[in-house]
């Protein structure tokens, strides 16, 4: 009897002889995989073109309408400027949302908070208002950690109508204690020194332009904070999923006490940063509360780097849109932009696809 012959073993059935036939038929094929294009990075790109497109679209018009090139060119510096403080503020908020999954509607009312300790500073013991820096942020950071641990902690995995009706309160509370004890007079801080500085034909006060800087800074420190050190990896490892980051030995409780301590010290500097630029009331903060909240939805609930780019956008819609409809509130502006991306694009200019 004639033996079977042997099935070869489970696996490919092309042999190294085939191969090599097969390659050596084509021999201008490269063997060497293609990597797929990676789309991840691209569409930011795109989005970011088309934002700057439409904005330079924006400024034509505006220039248009104005007949001026100093008065758009004065807009545009101005919009920036305020811009980087919109972007801070934000950058707090939405670093709150993305790991808490809280909508911080007390997130002004810190501001305000912020605001008249650096009057109390500067009025009592003739500090430089921005060396007061020094004392809010720090404050801002306990105070924070503090209301998560003694207030939010409970209302976490509660319904989410119950945490914003605590974040509420939490801001008429502060709003009504600053208004109880510094009453209702305006108040403001002068910055020594302040004086007029030439940009490109524009000008702007030296406190903007320092305001602007700093909160630039603290943006970059953040960011570092976030993407260079074992904390900001645990902050990001929770914000992606806390039930994963607690199995591999991350304090989710922890991190959720410093990411909102964090997220008040942001709006904590941001109101040391605009004390000279504004007038000091206990509501002042509500005004920065509306436009952050514009601002994380532009750039993407939890993203930290759009907050910072849907500053900018914000900043500059309010001051070049003031242009284009004269006579009308400056924020009407923000609202049509805020209402165009929630119709266009829901999750944000830079925040992912559900």
């Amino acid at each position: 009897m004639t033996p079977a012959p042997e099935r070869p073993a489970d696996g490919p059935t092309h042999t190294t002889a085939t191969r090599d036939e097969n390659m050596a038929q084509a021999p201008d094929a490269d063997p060497t995989p293609v990597a797929p294009p990676v789309r991840g990075r691209t569409l930011p790109l795109l989005r970011i073109a088309a934002v700057l497109g439409l904005v330079v679209v924006a400024i034509a018009l505006a220039y248009l309408r104005s007949g001026s090139g100093l008065v758009v060119t004065q807009a545009v510096v101005t919009g920036i400027l305020i811009g980087g403080i919109y972007g801070l503020v934000a950058m707090g908020l939405t670093l709150i949302f993305g790991v808490l999954d809280i909508v911080n509607f007390a997130h002004g009312a810190f501001l305000a908070l912020a605001l008249f300790a650096t009057y109390w500073l500067v009025a009592s013991y003739g500090m430089h208002p921005y060396l007061a820096l020094a004392v809010s942020i720090p404050v801002m950071f306990g105070l924070g950690a503090l209301v998560q641990r003694g207030v939010l902690a409970g209302a976490m995995g509660k319904p989410l109508e119950n945490q914003l009706l605590i974040t509420l309160g939490l801001a008429l509370i502060i709003e009504n204690a600053l208004l109880l004890f510094f009453e209702a007079n305006p108040r403001s801080v002068a910055l020594p020194g302040d004086r007029a500085v030439p940009i490109l034909g524009a000008v702007a006060e030296l406190s903007r332009i320092l305001a602007f800087a700093g909160a630039i800074v603290l943006a970059g420190l953040l960011f570092l904070l976030l993407q260079r050190t074992r904390l900001g990896t645990a902050i990001r490892a929770v914000a992606a999923n806390d039930t994963g980051a607690q199995m591999v030995g991350i304090d989710t409780r922890r991190i959720y006490m410093i990411t909102f301590a964090i997220g008040t010290a942001c709006a904590g500097a941001a109101g040391t940063l605009v004390a000279p630029l504004v007038t000091i009331e206990p509501t002042t903060g509500a005004l920065f509360n509306i436009i952050a909240f514009v601002v994380v939805v532009l750039g993407g609930m939890g993203n930290v780097v759009g907050a910072l780019l849907g500053g900018l956008i914000i900043g500059l819609a309010e001051q070049v849109g003031a242009l284009l409809l004269p006579g009308q509130s400056p924020l009407l502006s923000v609202f049509i932009v805020f209402v165009l991306v929630l119709f266009l694009r829901p999750q944000g200019l830079f925040g992912r696809s559900a």
